[in-house]
């Protein structure tokens, strides 16, 4: 790995390099074509529910191969998470992101043609690598691309993407699975996966990864694609300098997070990484029309509902990641996670009460449904993705996120594996009330151990962790005040 120059660049040496006239134009758009990784993890996982009654039709599943069809993409998704990180770090995040859209089109070409169902869960295994490490490298490479100001707005980008992966998804299993059979549902996303792969070629590189590999003035390269004035490019080459400049071999990799003084980004990121995926919302998206069948609705409506719940995920994550640079990361998780709380205690309360079809109670059965995925995609589900790709330390920043994703997806594969156990074992009422209290437990959690973000880069951020400011503060909660 290549070291940092001696000294930082001067706003003059810096001023001969060109300034892009469609900087700003390319900053959204290496964040927006990156973030269609989230759309194709969105559809990826969420297609199956459509497909599967197809695929066991096919093949003549049991339960026991329906759910290894399910959750064979979440055991690739844990290992693509925790390999790719060492692969952004040798070849950079570009790059990573281009390996990941080839995954991406073979795995689901894989799957459209798989002649029996162990290739098609070997197949969705090997699709799951693509999902797993998109969610580690996309962020990050967003991140790093993206000025202070605008961070949130543009890695949430991967999340509103997602939420459009799961309403296609949801708007295709509903409508066309007939007319389209399974095989042309999965295969569908090979197409949007390799317009990524092509595009990546033309965007820009992280200027951190490329400071830290190819030196201060390959960095500075990279930046005058992206912002728009010489003395931006000044002050941040400078921060990301004063940063990395000599940092030891114990700092990087898995002994850097080893490191006490990095602790608290590893408590908060990956505490709210846990909560995110096990607060109840992946249970709701995979399991909703199965709880709403039991409750008495018809297989229709319960489809209906299931897609209510994938707009209403959309729509929220949407404007969280409108406001999350204004409101804050911490702020947004604490106004809107008692919200999730409190839904889920009334729902548990109608499915254990257990109201006749069609009367006020079976409707407010739905209500509470919509509200918690409006709190929690709102609050929780916009801020999750986006803490693990801004907390970490840039020698560390790969191995990093790769924890963080693949505690995401443990997270989620524990969930999608147990919720049904559980509905048997305490009823589904009591599974909404277990729920409740975990999500008032991440609420406590940000309280006390997940500070504010917004506003600050990421080298402030690193800053804070050497000099041990990394906690939440009352008053002006923010790290760095604006």
């Amino acid at each position: 790995m290549q070291n940092f120059s001696p000294q930082a660049a001067s706003l003059a040496a810096i001023s001969r390099h060109e300034i892009s006239g469609s900087a700003r134009l390319t900053l959204w758009l290496a964040a927006a074509v990156a973030a269609i990784c989230g759309g194709l993890y969105g559809y990826d996982t969420g297609i199956i529910s459509g497909a599967l009654l197809l695929i066991t039709q096919d093949f003549h599943l049991g339960s026991t191969a329906q759910e290894l069809v399910a959750s064979a993409i979440l055991a690739g998704a844990v290992i693509g998470a925790l390999g790719t990180g060492w692969l952004s770090e040798r070849f950079g995040r570009r790059a990573s992101v281009m390996v990941v859209t080839a995954l991406f089109v073979t795995g689901a070409a894989a799957c459209a043609m798989a002649p029996d169902v162990w290739t098609l869960i070997i197949a969705r295994v090997y699709l799951g690598l693509g999902v797993g490490g998109s969610t580690q490298v996309v962020p990050m490479y967003i991140s790093e691309l993206a000025p202070a100001a605008r961070r949130g707005r543009l890695v949430t980008l991967f999340n509103v993407a997602i939420g459009i992966g799961i309403f296609t998804a949801n708007v295709i299993g509903f409508a066309a699975r007939d007319a389209w059979g399974w095989r042309p549902m999965i295969a569908i996303a090979a197409l949007p996966a390799a317009c990524v792969f092509v595009a990546m070629f033309f965007l820009p590189k992280s200027p951190r990864w490329t400071a830290e590999n190819e030196g201060l003035d390959a960095a500075i390269a990279q930046l005058t694609r992206v912002r728009t004035s010489h003395r931006e490019i000044h002050r941040e080459i400078n921060k990301i300098h004063e940063a990395s400049d000599g940092v030891a071999d114990a700092h990087r990799g898995w002994r850097g997070l080893m490191q006490p003084w990095v602790r608290p980004a590893l408590v908060a990121a990956l505490g709210v990484a846990f909560f995110t995926q096990c607060g109840g919302l992946e249970m709701m998206i995979y399991y909703a029309p199965t709880f709403l069948s039991d409750a008495g609705f018809g297989h229709a409506s319960a489809l209906l509902a299931s897609l209510g719940v994938s707009i209403v995920y959309l729509a929220m994550t949407l404007g969280g990641s409108m406001i999350v640079d204004h409101v804050g990361r911490r702020r947004l998780m604490l106004i809107m996670g008692p919200g999730s709380v409190l839904s889920l205690l009334g729902l548990g309360l109608m499915f254990a009460i257990h109201p006749d079809k069609g009367s006020v109670g079976s409707w407010m059965i739905i209500v509470f449904l919509l509200l918690f995925m409006m709190f929690n995609s709102g609050g929780i589900q916009v801020v999750g993705w986006l803490l693990g790709a801004e907390m970490f330390p840039l020698p560390m920043r790969g191995t990093a996120t790769s924890l963080h994703a693949a505690t995401l997806w443990g997270s989620d594969l524990l969930v999608t594996s147990t919720a049904l156990s559980l509905v048997k074992l305490i009823s589904l009422g009591g599974t909404m009330w277990f729920y409740a209290g975990v999500n008032l437990a991440s609420v406590l959690f940000v309280f006390f151990l997940v500070p504010e973000t917004r506003g600050a880069s990421l080298e402030d951020i690193e800053a804070a962790l050497h000099a041990g400011r990394f906690r939440p503060r009352r008053g002006d909660t923010a790290i760095v005040a604006r």
